[in-house]
């Protein structure tokens, strides 16, 4: 009966032991994590909004790519979801991040937690 006892205890000890690592790592692994809002609009209308969750220090481009689907040629976005850009007529996509126009490649601007971007697809007026 004494060795049923010392080994429930045991037991118990072991499981309450690692409980509280297993919710540690938890918490460190949600830190490595950031949530992103992303916009897309056509013009001035919104035609999509969504919440990204990345991996600390993801680009802007691996966002837009875990939630649409994107073409892109020579590091340019041609196509964002079907909605695509128009040589010709200077239609062309460009992107913000917390409301400030970046002027790096999607793939090379690194964003934080909370940051909000926004790609717009408008006839160019430079």
């Amino acid at each position: 009966m004494k060795k049923l006892a010392s080994l429930l205890v045991a037991l118990l000890l072991l499981i309450g032991v690692a409980t509280p690592a297993t919710t540690a790592q938890a918490k460190s692994k949600k830190s490595n994590n950031i949530k992103v809002t992303y916009v897309l609009k056509k013009n001035k209308k919104q035609i999509a909004k969504k919440k990204i969750t990345l991996k600390k220090n993801s680009s802007v481009m691996k966002g837009l790519k875990k939630g649409w689907k994107v073409s892109e040629k020579d590091g340019f976005i041609t196509k964002i979801d079907g909605h695509k850009q128009n040589d010709k007529k200077k239609i062309y996509w460009t992107y913000t991040v917390n409301k400030k126009t970046v002027n790096v490649g999607a793939n090379k601007k690194k964003l934080h937690n909370k940051d909000h971007v926004q790609f717009k697809l408008s006839k160019y007026e430079g």
